[in-house]
């Protein structure tokens, strides 16, 4: 065989490796739209082969919001962790300790991180429910103001409140906060797709 002919088939490998990864990928994003990854994670195929189901991430969050996937998510991400952002928080923590515990990288902050808003990775995809809003309806409510860690984030036009979703990390701080029932508050994985995304 000549070695025109050998590069040919050596890329035509190469490609058709490349399609199969794109088609994982892009199977395990559209079911990771069910969960959402602690801070900093990689992309969604890179943090399941690189996680190793430790739960060191999960040991060391102060408010015991990372939990592991059950079995009922498949058995190629049972055990890897996820967010409870509809129960609790993110405190957005200075020292990142579930960053700090993950060994094997599946968490891993870029290698040049700015000063800022840059330094704190996007969590979720946030959405105020006016319909649910206590001020959107009537009586005056007040309970999340000034509890968003992000400025320029949740704003408020007199009484009524608003999400700057260009700032936002979705970290869960004003749905903790939010008195109505259900909730105001929304959270969405970031690969959640919708026609508002």
């Amino acid at each position: 065989m000549d070695n025109s002919r050998r590069t040919f088939f050596r890329k035509a490998a190469a490609k058709a490796g490349e399609h199969v990864v794109d088609k994982a990928a892009a199977q395990l994003e559209a079911r990771a739209a069910q969960w959402i990854r602690p801070p900093w994670a990689k992309a969604e195929l890179e943090f399941v082969l690189a996680c190793t189901r430790c739960n060191a991430c999960i040991e060391v969050c102060p408010q015991k919001l990372i939990f592991a996937l059950p079995q009922s998510y498949g058995v190629d991400v049972v055990g890897t962790p996820a967010l409870d952002l509809q129960h609790n928080s993110c405190l957005l923590c200075q020292d990142w300790p579930c960053l700090t515990a993950c060994e094997p990288k599946a968490l891993a902050a870029p290698e040049e991180v700015e000063e800022g808003f840059e330094a704190i990775p996007r969590l979720a995809k946030t959405d105020l429910r006016t319909d649910y809003c206590l001020p959107y309806q009537g009586p005056e409510c007040g309970a999340c103001e000034g509890i968003c860690p992000i400025p320029n984030t949740l704003v408020f036009d007199g009484v009524r409140p608003t999400i700057n979703r260009q700032n936002c990390v979705g970290c869960g701080q004003c749905r903790q906060a939010c008195i109505a029932q259900p909730n105001a508050i929304q959270y969405q994985s970031l690969y959640y797709i919708n026609a508002a995304s």
